[in-house]
């Protein structure tokens, strides 16, 4: 899964940019300062909650805990993004922070897609093999999972901190890193290999489940269409953030240098990628509602902590956060 990329031609990459757009840029930029404001707040929120559980954290809550924490590092850099957009695609912070901004983006947007992914198959084994996954469904083995996952996420964007990526244009300084603006096809088999996996394990775990529920399961009824509505907003979450930057990216590098693709082609090609790139920015936002529909105590904490009542407040932060080894490895505890 290691991605790197060599720069493509001169030719390409500085006679055929996107023209000024200011319009573009503004919109681009209040984007991404309104999408950190959103993601910032949730997912602290949502650390917050769960950092003050008590007992023994299901598998699930350990997952969305590392969930949270990549989107947390994620959405840091958004500002970063703002600033490039606002001063019309110049990047005034020079080479290395480029480099830094590009390798936190794709380190934390790959380990999103493994941790949803984690996510899906822990609820496949609580509802579908409840009984005889009681053993594996450990806190422990999913802390494990979690600090693999960051090293085998981390060690193969590794490159991305090493190669050249900024461009002087017109004099101004573009930072290639921000979206990729490279075309090599060394990277479009890093792209396939970062995203299918999770992709396909995560559809095929949430399908194994909707089988199961549609069987005959012993969730209740209210359950079951918690448990739908959970799968049904991570899929979404899916469609769109990741599969459309993932489909235009693969494009994009096909396309980008054919000796037959006109200057207007790969302009558009461009405001593609980046336009989807940004789309990715919304599952920093989205997560939010995945640990609200998908963590029973995280629902109830929430509503607790909202609550005008001050008891039911102090309740929050003490009764209401304490966990049982029951109720971690219950399939009802996760949905």
């Amino acid at each position: 899964m290691v991605y790197s990329d060599s720069l493509p031609s001169n030719q390409s990459q500085e006679s055929c940019v996107l023209p000024d757009a200011t319009v573009e840029n503004q919109l681009f930029g209040w984007y991404y300062m309104v999408v950190f404001v959103l993601a910032l707040s949730g997912n602290s929120l949502a650390l917050w909650i769960f950092s003050h559980q008590r007992g023994v954290s299901s598998p699930a809550n350990v997952f969305l805990i590392h969930l949270a924490v990549a989107d947390l590092s994620y959405v840091v850099i958004l500002p970063l993004r703002g600033i490039y957009h606002f001063t019309g695609g110049h990047w005034p912070f020079g080479e290395v922070p480029c480099r830094v901004v590009g390798f936190l983006f794709y380190v934390n947007m790959y380990a999103s897609l493994y941790f949803l992914a984690c996510v899906a198959g822990d609820r496949y084994l609580a509802v579908v093999h409840a009984v005889r996954s009681l053993k594996v469904r450990q806190g422990r083995y999913a802390h494990i999972i979690s600090f693999s996952l960051w090293l085998l996420v981390t060690i193969s964007m590794a490159p991305l901190l090493v190669t050249h990526q900024t461009a002087q244009v017109d004099n101004t300084t573009m930072c290639l890193q921000l979206y990729r603006e490279k075309a090599s096809r060394n990277a479009l088999i890093s792209l396939t290999v970062a995203f299918t996996p999770p992709f396909l394990a995560t559809l095929s775990f949430y399908l194994l489940i909707i089988y199961s529920l549609h069987r005959g399961s012993r969730l209740e009824p209210a359950l079951k269409l918690r448990a739908l509505r959970t799968i049904g907003l991570v899929m979404l979450i899916y469609v769109v953030c990741f599969l459309p930057y993932h489909m235009s990216r693969a494009t994009f590098i096909l396309g980008y240098n054919h000796p037959g693709v006109s200057c207007q082609t790969r302009q558009g090609l461009s405001l593609a990628n980046r336009l989807t790139s940004s789309l990715t920015c919304l599952n920093g936002a989205m997560d939010p509602l995945v640990y609200l529909f998908g963590a029973e105590k995280f629902r109830g904490t929430l509503r607790r902590l909202f609550c005008k009542d001050k008891g039911g407040m102090s309740a929050a932060t003490s009764g209401e956060l304490k966990g049982t080894h029951e109720s971690s490895i219950s399939a009802k505890s996760e949905f």
